[in-house]
């Protein structure tokens, strides 16, 4: 009788040298963690120093909140740690509508306002759990389960957030479902959510 066995990973890889700053260019450089290191003998300190999260976000937008990422696409200094973060501001009952993080866990924490968070489990108990945050409070969303946060107060809030990879990806559930390019038909959506189509067709105008 032959076994067959299988190994999938869904964090990061594990670094194989103390530094690995992304560049762009490949001259003199290695690729590893899909960046190309740039030479440990021209790293400085500033390729591990961040300032973009000093400035507020603007929440004047439909859904009433901002987010700014720190993965390594803006900070190549995390290429290989296997790390990253978000600040998210919210206007008074904004949202970070649900969405899913296909390849990092979250620790969230608020450092302004009150916030509804939450977050489901998979197939099939949709397990719902949720929890009403306050400045201090940390919460936790397990990797590749969708969560939310919002904001139940009457003033602005601020939250940040680390993630456990330095590119943790973003799926956000209504603008894919419904704003996919090219469209899902729409009789698959319709079934699916058991709507009529016109009501899964207004919704894929809305969001294209």
């Amino acid at each position: 009788m032959e076994l067959s066995s299988f190994l999938a990973s869904a964090f990061d890889p594990s670094p194989l040298q103390d530094i690995c700053v992304g560049i762009n260019d490949p001259k003199n450089a290695v690729f590893v963690n899909g960046k190309f290191c740039k030479d440990p003998s021209l790293t400085v300190a500033e390729d591990f120093f961040y300032q973009g999260l000093k400035n507020p976000g603007d929440t004047q937008n439909l859904v009433g909140s901002n987010v700014t990422f720190v993965t390594v696409e803006q900070f190549p200094g995390l290429n290989t740690l296997g790390i990253s973060m978000v600040r998210i501001e919210y206007a008074p009952y904004g949202v970070n509508p649900p969405h899913i993080h296909p390849r990092a866990a979250e620790i969230f924490t608020v450092l302004e306002g009150t916030l509804l968070a939450g977050f489901v489990t998979s197939n099939p108990e949709h397990h719902f759990f949720s929890k009403v945050l306050n400045k201090g409070d940390v919460f936790a969303f397990p990797q590749g389960l969708m969560h939310f946060q919002y904001n139940i107060g009457h003033t602005n809030a601020v939250a940040i957030a680390a993630l456990s990879s330095q590119s943790p990806g973003v799926i956000t559930i209504a603008n894919t479902t419904f704003g996919s390019n090219p469209p899902i038909n729409p009789d698959i959506l319709a079934k699916a959510f058991q709507l009529d189509k016109k009501v899964v067709q207004y919704l894929q105008a809305r969001f294209q």
